[in-house]
């Protein structure tokens, strides 16, 4: 059935919410695969040491994370284009879940602040010395991203013995072309100092959720309506009283002859009678 002017607005609002959904969920899965299967970290995953270790945390995650949200934004897509109600379904349940799962992180990584920040930093290690042992070029993107980020240089920021100086931000001053802060004691600090903007970033992303999932639920109500039929009433002989006044007193036979004697040349035309009439009634 069509969607009226609310339906409508909600259902390009979660056409908008898919794709971005979708760019993000690429990005995850594939720098996580990457960093999963490269041939730099593949001998990462295979020592037992290292399973718990937060580059393989980290890694794990973000294929994870990928992964979920590439398949609610299937789920999301096929419903809201093809308005089918059972994918908007399973869409708003796996967005439920999303959003419980932001709150409790967010939650979370704010109560464990100091933890988190020294997990983060450990992450950073790992990423600098595999990029400094295999040059690996998707590495070499993550760290730009970080350091640009977060405006610090490395392990030591120190430009002269920096290794890895060609993925620092531009330097600000004077004195951040001979030093500037290190990565790993900026991860610490800024996590630790801006761990309430963490949190709110975590219950904004599930407030975006919640109302992904409120514009499926007003879809999949629009959707459930019944569609407004005409109804139809059936003539026979027992309802004669509400069919229309017969113009002759008595039945017509089987087939009934109509000619007209002004035009006695003309064929004459034939009727055959209706048994069953169907008229349709106006609608309240």
């Amino acid at each position: 059935m069509a969607l009226d002017g609310c339906g409508v607005v909600c259902k390009y609002i979660l056409l908008i919410f898919n794709i971005i959904f979708a760019v993000v969920g690429m990005a995850f899965l594939g720098l996580g695969l990457w960093l999963r299967f490269s041939e730099n970290t593949r001998a990462i995953f295979s020592v037992a040491e290292l399973n718990s270790s937060a580059f393989v945390i980290g890694v794990t995650v973000l294929i994870a994370l990928g992964s979920v949200m590439l398949i609610v934004v299937v789920f999301g897509d096929y419903g809201a284009c093809n308005e089918k109600k059972t994918s908007l379904q399973v869409f708003s349940v796996l967005l439920f879940l999303l959003a419980i799962a932001e709150f409790v992180v967010g939650a979370l990584a704010y109560s464990n602040r100091g933890k988190v920040g020294e997990k983060l930093g450990e992450f950073y290690m790992s990423l600098y010395s595999l990029y400094v042992n295999s040059q690996d070029p998707a590495i070499g993107v993550t760290l730009t991203f970080i350091h640009n980020s977060l405006h610090c240089c490395g392990m030591t920021g120190v430009h002269l013995i920096e290794m890895v100086k060609q993925t620092c931000p531009k330097p600000d001053g004077i004195m951040e072309h001979i030093i500037m802060p290190n990565c790993p004691v900026t991860i610490v600090t800024v996590f630790d100092s801006r761990a309430p903007l963490v949190m709110g970033i975590f219950i904004g992303t599930g407030a975006l959720l919640i109302v992904a999932l409120i514009c499926s639920g007003v879809i999949s109500s629009q959707l459930q309506r019944p569609s407004s039929s005409p109804q139809y009433i059936i003539l026979n002989p027992s309802t004669s009283s509400l069919a229309a006044p017969q113009p002759y007193p008595q039945p017509y036979p089987q087939h009934v002859t109509v000619s007209n004697n002004s035009f006695p040349d003309q064929d004459p035309v034939v009727f055959t009678p209706l048994s069953v009439v169907n008229i349709p009634l106006a609608q309240a």
